[in-house]
């Protein structure tokens, strides 16, 4: 009797759902959330609709899966320059270079994550496949702000929380607004370091 190993099908499965996520996200980018339809991404990913319908056959399915690419991609980003070992200050650095990066070199995710934000808050199945997300990164940002404050380099009377959704808003609201060239981005980010870091006294 044969065994047929059950593996190269799992890899295959695997490898289709990638690409199906990757196709969504690229139609997302291109025509909003509005303009994503199942027969495009069939197409784009080679497949028919009743497949696609079989690996994602739902909309909270289809949701998922993207958000689920976008986490890999955010703790890929993460991996790349390990931040456990530095300081507070240094880890708000990484998080502006972070953001930095992702603006000016992968504008498709950036684009993906806005629309889906906006969605999110009257879409209640975009709300709960992105939550993670939001509140994974409002937690690394608060425990940075809550180190900051302990050693010392912080405003002693930051409030770590509520710095976290103004640092979050601050680089969100700065990916939608009228100037998004990099000399303002350094300004913003020179107004974020002046709100929460220690300020010296100047001498009079």
């Amino acid at each position: 009797m044969t065994l047929t190993s059950s593996a190269p099908k799992r890899e295959n499965t695997d490898d289709r759902r990638r690409a199906i996520a990757s196709a969504a996200r690229q139609l997302i980018a291109e025509k909003g959330f509005e303009g994503l339809r199942t027969r495009d991404i069939a197409a784009r990913v080679g497949i028919n609709v009743a497949t696609l319908h079989y690996h994602v056959p739902t909309k909270e399915a289809l949701i998922g899966l993207v958000a689920g690419a976008m986490r890999e991609d955010f703790r890929a980003q993460s991996l790349v320059r390990p931040r456990a070992h530095l300081s507070p200050s240094e880890r708000l650095e990484h998080e502006f270079y972070d953001f930095q990066e992702m603006f000016y070199e992968q504008r498709d995710t950036l684009a993906v994550m806005s629309e889906l934000m906006e969605r999110a808050r009257r879409d209640e199945v975009i709300h709960t496949a992105m939550r993670p997300i939001l509140l994974k990164w409002h937690q690394m940002v608060a425990a940075i702000f809550v180190d900051g404050v302990a050693d010392g380099s912080f405003r002693a009377d930051l409030d770590p929380e509520a710095a976290s959704s103004m640092f979050i808003g601050a680089l969100v609201g700065f990916g939608r607004g009228p100037d998004t060239s990099p000399q303002y981005f350094e300004r913003l980010c020179a107004e974020l370091r002046r709100a929460v870091r220690v300020q010296t006294p100047t001498r009079n």
